[in-house]
């Protein structure tokens, strides 16, 4: 059985699996449940055993196996291809983000590109392998997971899986491919990240007499001009990876008051601390906070919260072996390709951690993920198809 790409990977944006990023919404567009119940069919139909792995209410990882030519219970290697299942949400969209459209060699639609796309393309390949079941194929396992847009949670989860009795996955995966936006590079590092949120408080008052409370918005504000100044100034003292570049840090959302005639008595901002491949986000975070109170002494009191998300970052000196061999599957469907590092956080970085050799890779660009018109370019949908089945055949 094969797969047409253009009709899998919209249907598979047809389907809203929308990540709550951590907000108390509702509503059927939300979680992934959908998407997995589609996977299950698809696994079901390509003849390949399946296990689902709860996570969280409606959440589950859908995993699946094709056997090699030597089964890897029997020694025979092992390759994990990964794609996650959610995708960002759909507020300021300028296009129907649940209905696919194609135009002038474009798939337009939330997901087409994060990640759906890269999906779609492992999927065919793996329908393709199961096929034909071609000579010293290693076993593949085709993993689907959950919450990778707010916590990564669900690839955590699926490094537990490999361990447990009864498991599909008979052990841990020797090499990992994690399915990202790359525009057909392999990426062999990224950043990680630790975001955290940060308060002020003030004394809440009467607007026309401002002088009675206490502005909570207002000793927010020298807080904000000293982590620009950590950005501008201090952020590129602190290392350098040579495919990744330096530290960062961000504030992305800033929120206080009540209303335009009361002083506000709290604010709160969240912060974006991008890491090095192998920086510890604890550390990192410390680095940011110690700054501050050196900065600003006891002119404000900050109140800092634990962090919220941590996301390692991915190293690039036991992955190797794997970024050839993909990299000569990229080279062996016409590409030149390229290996490098990219500033944005994976799911691979779980998988590494837990110590398989992790690359990512997959069609279309992280320039187009998350955008108000998402599409993917539907050329590099089946390339992509193509040079991970030419790189599941022989695996390493």
């Amino acid at each position: 059985m094969t797969l047409d790409l253009t009709r899998t990977l919209s249907e598979l944006v047809a389907i809203p699996s929308v990540n709550p990023m951590g907000k108390p919404v509702s509503g059927p567009e939300y979680f992934e449940y959908r998407v997995t119940d589609y996977l299950e069919n698809l696994f079901r139909s390509l003849g390949l055993p399946y296990q689902r792995q709860h996570v969280d209410v409606k959440r589950e990882n859908i995993v699946a196996r094709l056997d090699g030519a030597v089964p890897a219970s029997e020694g025979g290697p092992l390759v994990l291809f990964e794609a996650h299942q959610d995708t960002v949400p759909v507020d300021g969209m300028t296009i129907e983000p649940w209905t696919p459209t194609v135009r002038e060699g474009r798939l337009y639609g939330r997901g087409s590109c994060d990640i759906k796309g890269g999906m779609t393309a492992m999927l065919g390949a793996l329908a393709r392998l199961a096929a034909e079941r071609p000579a010293g194929m290693p076993t593949i396992i085709m993993a689907c997971t959950v919450n990778e847009e707010h916590g990564y949670s669900g690839a955590t989860a699926l490094t537990r899986l490999w361990s447990e009795s009864g498991s599909i996955i008979p052990r841990q995966p020797d090499v990992a491919v994690v399915a990202e936006p790359t525009q057909l590079q392999v990426v062999v590092a990224h950043k990680g990240v630790v975001r955290w949120r940060l308060h002020t408080r003030g004394r809440a008052g009467h607007s026309s007499q401002p002088h009675l409370g206490v502005n909570a918005i207002f000793r927010m504000a020298p807080v904000l001009a000293a982590l620009e100044r950590y950005q501008r100034e201090v952020a590129h003292t602190l290392g350098e990876h040579p495919l990744c570049g330096n530290p960062t840090v961000s504030v992305g959302t800033i929120t206080g008051g009540l209303s335009v005639n009361t002083v506000p008595d709290h604010c709160t901002i969240e912060i974006d601390r991008r890491l090095l491949p192998r920086e510890e986000p604890l550390a990192a975070q410390q680095n940011v906070i110690d700054y501050l109170a050196r900065e600003l002494g006891d002119s404000v009191q900050l109140e800092h919260g634990k962090p919220f998300l941590i996301g390692l970052g991915l190293p690039d000196d036991n992955n190797a072996p794997i970024a050839d061999a993909l990299h000569r599957a990229v080279q062996a469907v016409g590409l030149a390709g390229g290996k490098i590092g990219v500033p944005f956080g994976t799911d691979a970085a779980a998988y590494a951690a837990a110590g398989v050799p992790s690359v990512v890779f997959g069609p279309g660009s992280i320039d187009q993920a998350h955008t108000a018109d998402e599409w993917l370019a539907l050329d590099q949908l089946h390339v992509a198809s193509e040079a991970l089945y030419q790189f599941g055949k022989r695996g390493l």
